[in-house]
């Protein structure tokens, strides 16, 4: 009988997680989809909350790098 409450209560959490995990998805899935278009990664990093990465930034940087400049020097002067 204690082990049936300790499921019904686990299956309680697990529902909200569900739940909350679904609003996240729903409140920022606009910004998502075009951030996908863009070919960008997304991060999760908290409810309502993410981190959108342009792979191309990483790309331009491992450039530079090869070419022998220096990583924190201002490219865009």
């Amino acid at each position: 009988m204690y082990v049936q409450s300790i499921n019904g209560i686990s299956g309680i959490k697990t529902r909200l997680a569900r739940l909350v995990d679904r609003a996240d998805d729903e409140l920022c899935m606009d910004q998502d989809e075009w951030a996908y278009r863009l070919g960008w990664t997304v991060e999760r990093t908290g409810f309502g909350a993410r981190r959108y990465r342009n792979p191309l930034f990483d790309l331009q940087k491992a450039e530079r790098i090869y070419a022998g400049g220096d990583v924190g020097e201002n490219v865009a002067a």
